[in-house]
């Protein structure tokens, strides 16, 4: 039986030079940065004995690699989106939107992919592994499953970002995420204009407090349990060591 092949498109130019475009803009070149080079506390690895499920680990370490794991969903998402025939077809502005969405996710799953392996250093085993998805249940040829999944996705990693920020211990790792919070919360922003032009979904009363004026932000168990419960993530991993 012929294998179905998903073709990768990757978009040339500068202002799509992935990951060493995102570590341009951020100011945390990979040498010579104290970034990167941030101790690692071996109290925080958790290397799962050979055939157990894979466990996030603690502390700071635990967090980047919970971060990896969404950063790889979103990436795998707006890959297939981008590869669908409704990208294809779409009028210019959303065209450039998802194009612009995909490098974005793309260049957070390998700034962090790299950050983890300098975290970790010999201790491989400690980084969380490449994740399969299955995205079986959209159809990336309908406008409306697309949008209506990126919008769940980009909500979702906000809430995940805001909860997760308190759990860092590492002020340089906190920067990061704090940066990248915010192109989330602008991906947020963007997909609910689509959906509902001329409209204030941008910052609904769904993910944006009316009590506090601030976005939603929940543990990590949380996230997980409900991006669990979509069926996207297949391989399995937990969060022991995190709230």
């Amino acid at each position: 039986m012929k294998k179905n092949v998903i073709k990768v498109i990757q978009p040339k130019g500068e202002k799509f030079n992935q990951r060493r475009q995102f570590l341009k803009l951020s100011g945390l070149a990979l040498v010579g940065t104290g970034f990167l080079m941030a101790c690692s506390n071996d109290d925080n690895i958790s290397t799962p004995p050979d055939g157990d499920v894979f466990d996030l680990g603690a502390g700071d370490l635990g967090v980047l690699n919970y971060a990896f794991a969404l950063e790889q969903l979103e990436a795998d998402f707006y890959t297939k989106v981008v590869n669908g025939s409704y990208w294809a077809g779409a009028n210019p502005i959303e065209k450039q939107l998802l194009l612009d969405l995909y490098n974005h996710e793309v260049n957070h799953r390998d700034f962090f992919s790299a950050a983890i392996s300098v975290e970790v250093g010999s201790n491989t085993a400690a980084k969380l592994p490449t994740l399969e998805f299955d995205f079986g249940s959209i159809n990336f040829n309908d406008r409306t499953q697309v949008l209506a999944t990126a919008k769940v996705l980009e909500d979702t990693g906000v809430s995940a970002y805001n909860g997760a920020g308190r759990l860092l211990t590492n002020p340089d790792y906190l920067v990061i995420a704090g940066k990248i919070v915010s192109v989330e919360a602008r991906h947020a922003s963007a997909i609910r204009s689509i959906i509902n032009p001329n409209s204030a979904d941008f910052a609904g009363d769904d993910v944006v407090t009316v009590d506090t004026g601030l976005d939603l932000a929940f543990d990590p168990s949380v996230v997980i349990a409900n991006v669990t419960a979509t069926g996207f993530i297949v391989t399995p991993f937990t969060a022991n060591n995190l709230p």
